[in-house]
This record gives structure tokens, sequence and C-alpha cells, in this order.
């Protein structure tokens, strides 16, 4: 059974309604899972995601409900952005930092209190993002929620990430806003939520796409949604956001020619050189900061001071993960 129908998320100032469209898949005798794309406009590789789930799914076979939001944010869909305009809130431009929302509040949180009615029935939350130009697959939940670890092994990408939380990253977790998260709002209100992060944005990569159609699905059958076992998957998990190597200055950066994304590397690896396009100076000879796995590596060649040029994942377990079950 596969049910859809247009939501109004929030109304801009001439009265003209925010709108998206919620589909539901399968019955009520089961778990409810609930999965959303593109609350970032320009992350599209989650809303081709659904749209194969959508043409695969036998609705037949599903025990419980599936309830898919392909575009979360239509503001930032449609001009293909990570926010929304200033002008249209200029309190919460990144609706990634203001749920559970506020039916009473700003735009975005508005937008968030809508489909939040939706994702605080769910049994589990799947949130599909998409990284930058250069980003190794893989799936990031909240450290301590072993509901959410759970989920994140089985939708099994080869990398998985643990985000420090609360007493253990406190300064960071305050200074970024991450409790504003949707997954961080989902673990505190008691469901297990994930976020894969499947590749490029702006650009429908196949790879990065079927990973994500098949992770749903073993999603689905780790939740008894489906018959089966996920697939068996070699899996490293590692921290988040705790590697990252940032420009001494604003310039063009090359990255070295040896660096690719999913390289195992060491404290001290050259990562690339900053220069300054007008007097060819170098500015800085980056190089990685931590052991780990290199997950991420700016190929855009314009930095600014402080922008992120590579991120390493710190590993703590290394191919202990492999599902079985």
């Amino acid at each position: 059974m596969h049910e859809s129908e247009r939501v109004t998320l929030a109304r801009l100032p001439s009265g003209v309604r925010i709108e998206t469209t919620v589909h539901s898949y399968g019955t009520d005798d089961g778990p409810t899972l609930y999965v959303q794309a593109a609350q970032h406009g320009r992350e599209v590789n989650g809303a081709e995601v659904l749209r194969r789930f959508h043409e695969r799914v036998d609705t037949g076979a599903l025990r419980g409900r599936v309830v898919a939001v392909p575009v979360a944010n239509p503001l930032t869909f449609d001009r293909v952005s990570y926010t929304t305009p200033e002008r249209l809130d200029s309190v919460n431009a990144n609706m990634n930092r203001v749920w559970p929302g506020d039916e009473s509040g700003t735009l975005h949180e508005r937008m968030a209190a809508t489909l939040w009615a939706y994702a605080s029935e769910a049994d589990a939350i799947v949130d599909l993002h998409t990284g930058g130009p250069d980003m190794l697959t893989h799936v990031v939940f909240k450290e301590g929620d072993a509901g959410a670890r759970a989920l994140a092994e089985a939708f099994g990408t080869g990398l998985l990430l643990g985000e420090p939380a609360d007493d253990d990253e406190r300064t960071e977790w305050s200074e970024r806003d991450f409790d504003g998260k949707f997954r961080v709002a989902a673990s505190e209100a008691g469901i297990p939520a994930i976020t894969p992060e499947l590749a490029h944005n702006k650009q429908l990569v196949e790879p990065a796409i079927e990973t994500g159609v098949e992770g749903l699905f073993d999603v689905c059958r780790s939740l008894g949604m489906l018959d089966g076992r996920p697939t068996a998957t070699d899996q490293t998990l590692a921290r988040n956001h705790l590697g990252s190597v940032e420009a001494a200055d604003s310039g063009l950066f090359r990255p070295h020619p040896n660096r690719a994304v999913g390289q195992t590397v060491e404290a001290g690896d050259p990562l690339g050189t900053l220069y300054d396009p007008a007097n060819y100076a170098v500015l800085q000879e980056a190089t990685v900061g931590d052991d780990g796995v290199l997950y991420a590596l700016t190929r855009e060649a314009t930095v600014t001071a402080g922008q992120s040029l590579g991120n390493v994942a710190l590993v703590r377990e290394e191919g202990g993960s492999e599902r079985t079950n």
C-alpha cells in the first residue's frame, strides 16, 4: 500500500505556502521507519535514493510503515543551497540546527515542527545527506546510542562515524549548536537515528545512490520490516569532527597528488599546498594531524582562512563490525 499527501510546512510573507510531499508505504502492523532527504537543498542524492526505493519496494512484503519525505526543505532545494537566505530566517539559516522545531517559531522552526509530527511517531529514523565535492560515503550516529549504532551498522557503509556528544565534547557541542541536529533531537526523544552522508552534493552520483538504496533496504531488514538479513559489510568505527585540517590563510589549495579519500594516513603525511595566486608565495604546506582514515578532501581550489581542507576519521575499531545477523 502506498499513499502520498501534500503537506504545508510554513508560509511565506506573501501568503504562498511552502509545501512538500510525504509518502507512506506499508501498514501499521509493525515498526515505523521515517526517512527524509534534502534537508540541505544541494544534497540531492538522498532524494534519488527515495525515488528508487519507491520504484523497488514491495509494499505487500512490508511489515510496518515507511514514511518518506524526499524534499524536507523546499526553500534550499529550489536554491540548490545549504542554508536559507537571511531574509527568510535570519535566526536559523540552517534547518538542521532547530529540531524538534517550534510551530510558533521562525520559518525553519515551523517547517521542522511540521515534519517532527511525522518523525516523532517513528521507531527509527534515517536522515539522508551528502557530503562535499570529495567525501567518502559513510554514516554518522550519536555516540552512546546503541540503537543508532545498530542502524548505522545495518545501513552498511564501510566507515561509521560516532559523533561525540554532550560531556564528551561539550565545547564543540555548544559552539556548533549540535543539540538542534535532527538525529540528536531524535536520540533525545528515544528514537534511534542515523545520518548517511552519500558522497557528492549537487550531483547524482551512482555508487553513492545505490549504497543509499541498499542501505535503506538493509535498515528495513534489520528492523524486521522485510525478510532477510542486512548485507555483511566489513566496517571501521571512527570518531567524527576531531581530525579536521584547516586552512591557515586564504588562497588557492592544490591537494597532494598522492592523497585520496578512503586512504589510511598518518600524522605528518602531506595533504596539499596552499598558495597566494597573486604572488605565488606558499602560504601553507598542509599536513595530516592525526592517524586515521582520510574521509574528506577539498577539491574546490579557492579556500578562505579557517576552511576545512580535509578530515581524518580517528579509528576506534578496525574491521570489527561485520554484519552477519
